[in-house]
């Protein structure tokens, strides 16, 4: 059964990863509330159950897809509540590799991705709202290294950068206060490959 932490963040994400899209140009194909056909495929055949089309998701699928695949992944559960929600909404946007990654080197310990006892001590030493925000800046610091890099990713920076207040509105973030607490945002929900997906992002 799903956490009470766990059911507390996943409004947010909803929030900004919408309904039913099948849009010609979106390499994800059709997705659901975040989920891609690819996805969902994939984690019905893991449950022994035969494929079938995304728009029939339903709400028990949809909470199992998020917590199987991006919340425990992470180690969002060994998380204080706020960070949780950073660190799971990071997952969602940009793989749960790539979250620990960020938390790491925000708490300030090594980076190699592997969130072991060594990471939840630097974590658990760091004052929460200093390691929220200094997660939320590193980033927002990879988005914009990324469409430096790729200037063509540049249409995707003003929504991943509103989902991105909004999540520091959310948290209780101080400078944020006016921040929009947001809502579907086409941009914003545009994912990013996890670490070793595409070597153009993994910088």
């Amino acid at each position: 059964m799903p956490s009470a932490a766990f059911e507390a963040s996943l409004p947010f994400v909803l929030r900004w990863e919408g309904g039913f899209v099948d849009h010609p140009n979106d390499p994800g194909g059709r997705t659901n509330k975040g989920v891609t056909q690819k996805v969902y495929d994939a984690w019905r055949k893991r449950q022994g159950l035969p494929v079938r089309d995304v728009k029939r998701l339903d709400d028990t699928e949809l909470h199992r897809i998020y917590e199987s695949g991006y919340w425990i992944p992470p180690h969002c559960d060994r998380l204080a509540r706020q960070l949780d929600l950073v660190h799971f909404d990071t997952a969602v946007n940009m793989g749960p590799g790539r979250a620990v990654r960020f938390l790491q080197k925000a708490a300030g310990c090594g980076v190699d991705g592997d969130f072991g006892s060594q990471t939840e001590k630097a974590v658990q030493a760091c004052r929460p709202g200093d390691l929220i925000a200094s997660y939320c800046a590193t980033r927002e610091a990879y988005y914009r290294e990324l469409v430096r890099r790729n200037a063509s990713l540049g249409v995707f920076l003003k929504g991943w950068l509103n989902r991105l207040n909004a999540l520091r509105h959310e948290v209780g973030l101080a400078g944020f206060e006016a921040a929009p607490r947001g809502g579907v945002d086409e941009a914003g929900a545009r994912r990013i490959p996890d670490i070793g997906e595409d070597t153009a992002y993994d910088f």
